[in-house]
């Protein structure tokens, strides 16, 4: 009987272990994206951006309309009901999106993996930052099995990432996020450079509409 006892506390004890943890990483998640304004969330009904000066965008999140425009071409779909012939529209949507929104990307998707925090030696400015690991399932999405090394300060605000393609252990790509600014409650990084400074993935005609 005490030994019955026994491995019932023990199994309680590793249950709950795994419990915390998993609220400890759920949490983390939260507090990043809402440091960068996802309480503010709910009130959004078009989000408009350009993404480094190649494509815009328009995108209603409660209908998923989007409008693509590039160049001379205009493009409108709609997320919930895609085809083949615009399959490779949204892949960039789904990329540039994501540069946008990281944050919020952390409650929103599925499949996704996320290490406890630990604190490291930034890889660009050197400073001593959070890192959380984000690991993509191997199932799904345009990219699966895609990791990426988030670099956040003590107010969750996100300063720099490591793409690892793949999940390789060589970084594919280490840039910023910079020059902050809010948009109606939500905070998004318009730049993004390398450590050399001669590379700059940049947002320009950011707009956030609030629904009515």
């Amino acid at each position: 009987m005490k030994n019955l006892c026994l491995a019932l506390l023990l199994v309680l004890f590793f249950v709950s272990c795994n419990n915390h943890k998993k609220e400890n990483k759920l949490s983390i998640a939260k507090n990043i994206a809402n440091a960068h304004g996802f309480e503010n969330w709910k009130n959004v009904s078009e989000v408009a951006f350009n993404f480094n000066g190649k494509r815009h965008w328009i995108w209603n999140p409660k209908t998923n309309a989007v409008t693509y425009t590039k160049d001379t071409i205009t493009l409108n779909y709609n997320r919930s009901n895609i085809d083949s012939t615009v399959i490779q529209i949204d892949r960039a949507f789904i990329n540039d999106k994501f540069w946008l929104l990281i944050p919020f990307q952390l409650v929103w998707d599925d499949g996704l993996e996320i290490s406890n925090p630990t604190k490291v030696e930034a890889p660009i400015s050197k400073d001593s930052l959070n890192k959380i690991t984000l690991t993509y399932s191997n199932i799904g999405g345009y990219t699966p099995g895609d990791a990426y090394d988030l670099f956040f300060d003590d107010t969750y605000l996100i300063k720099e990432w490591i793409f690892r393609k793949g999940n390789s252990t060589t970084p594919s790509l280490i840039n910023t996020f910079e020059n902050y600014k809010d948009f109606k409650g939500i905070k998004i990084a318009l730049d993004h450079k390398n450590e050399d400074g001669n590379w700059n993935l940049k947002f320009s005609d950011v707009k956030i509409t609030l629904k009515q």
